[in-house]
């Protein structure tokens, strides 16, 4: 077999103290945080399209990256090459998972028919690797989104016959991501939403979406599929008023048309900034309700307004993250996955490494930090203190719901003014975060 990666052996750990660009510094899988492995925490995927299918395209320029195992057409013969490539790549790194859009690891064909056959023969390969190598897949999920067939939506199309197509792809998607032992399957809405509201049916399409919905979950049902449904919201870009456009917008549909207990979310940080907030945030409200099922980790450039999925890098970002999963006792069967791609001017292969093992460090090193928080218990204690109000007395009967508006107004009139504010310490508290950093 090929190698494709000559240069590169296996990424070991070597300790902070290391200069060696091709080893981890933090990342150690088998080192112990409260009670179970780093890699048991963090669940690290490699992201399929970004990885091994970018090519350096960005909305003003042509492609840069010239991959030398890839040879120019998008054939079942070059797919299958890719395979090898993948596993070589994700041995090589150490990572326990991978992701893929249908169409990144099988070439679309000129009939739906021949798509579902070259798929097929991708997976046998893609079986064969994750055998040999323990890889596993983290979730499969379909591209409906890049053909023009899809330009106004896929589940949300005015068009019937682009649903009926849709939901073809979908099936045989969840076919593969079963026969793959795929622990999730995720929708993402690349194009479920609407340009103008002069011509679009909202309710109609919101229903559409929420019967596709239970409908690829009725079918994943019949054929034994155990893994978990996720949803992955995203503001904008390309439609301009996207459906899924934060955590709250997802859950309220998913509460709205029943789907609760069928899908929770994938939390992306470069879409939580689109959308004006932190990725903390948006985590946070997802695990509140129950649903943060699991994350892309990438970030944003906030000097440019769109979709730029970079490695994750900034120690502060990866500790926030790490303390809201960490809080909720961490993310399986959902994972950590690098949606994220190197930038268009590094232009070789072992950019790909580099990028990833900063990545997987800046983790492993927010794991750490908010391990270490968590043990001192200085933010948990100063969040209980702040609200410690509602512990007994009147904010008790508030929270626990036995009192009313004409009782709190008979207690405050007979108080005759509320106790005073405390300072809610800002400054103080992120002094503490940068102690630990």
């Amino acid at each position: 077999m090929a190698t494709y990666f000559p240069e590169v052996d296996k990424i070991q750990f070597e300790g902070p103290q290391s200069k060696n660009p091709l080893a981890f510094r933090h990342y150690n899988a088998a080192e112990i945080v409260e009670g179970r492995s780093m890699t048991d925490w963090l669940r690290f995927a490699v992201c399929y399209w970004h990885t091994f299918r970018g090519n350096g395209t960005d909305p003003f320029g042509a492609p840069t990256l010239n991959r030398p195992w890839d040879d120019g057409t998008d054939s079942l013969d070059n797919a299958l090459r890719r395979v090898d490539v993948a596993f070589e790549f994700m041995t090589k790194l150490g990572v326990p998972y991978y992701c893929f859009h249908d169409r990144d690891v099988a070439p679309e064909g000129s009939t739906l028919r021949e798509s579902h056959a070259n798929l097929e023969a991708v997976a046998r390969k893609l079986k064969e690797a994750q055998k040999s190598s323990g890889i596993k897949l983290l979730w499969g999920t379909a591209n409906l989104f890049s053909n023009p067939r899809f330009m106004h939506g896929a589940a949300t199309s005015p068009n019937a016959d682009v649903f009926a197509y849709a939901a073809a792809q979908v099936r045989k998607a969840i076919d593969v991501t079963h026969e793959l032992g795929g622990e999730n399957y995720v929708f993402w809405g690349g194009r479920e939403g609407y340009m103008s509201s002069y011509n679009t049916n909202m309710k109609r399409e919101l229903d559409h979406l929420a019967r596709f919905m239970h409908m690829a979950n009725d079918y994943a049902q019949s054929i034994g599929f155990k893994g978990q449904f996720l949803f992955e919201p995203k503001p904008k870009e390309p439609t301009k008023h996207q459906y899924d456009f934060d955590a709250a917008a997802c859950l309220n549909f998913i509460r709205q048309y029943g789907l609760l207990d069928v899908v929770k979310l994938n939390i992306e940080t470069n879409h939580a900034t689109l959308a004006g907030h932190s990725m903390m945030h948006e985590l946070e409200y997802a695990s509140i309700q129950g649903v943060l099922g699991s994350i892309d980790a990438n970030t944003g450039d906030l000097l440019l307004g769109w979709d730029t999925d970079q490695f994750p890098t900034d120690i502060y970002l990866t500790t926030q993250v790490m303390l809201v999963i960490m809080k909720q006792g961490g993310l399986r069967p959902g994972g950590t996955n690098f949606d994220a791609k190197v930038r268009r001017e590094s232009i070789d292969p072992i950019d790909l490494f580099y990028a990833h093992i900063g990545g997987m460090d800046a983790f492993a090193r927010g794991l750490k930090i908010a391990a270490a928080i968590r043990a001192e218990g200085v933010l948990t204690d100063f969040v209980k203190d702040r609200y410690s109000s509602y512990d007994s007395g009147i904010g008790h009967k508030i929270e626990n719901g036995t009192t009313s508006l004409m009782e709190l107004e008979s207690y405050i009139i007979e108080k005759g003014a509320p106790a005073a504010n405390a300072s809610g310490r800002q400054e103080m508290l992120e002094n503490l975060i940068n102690r630990y950093i």
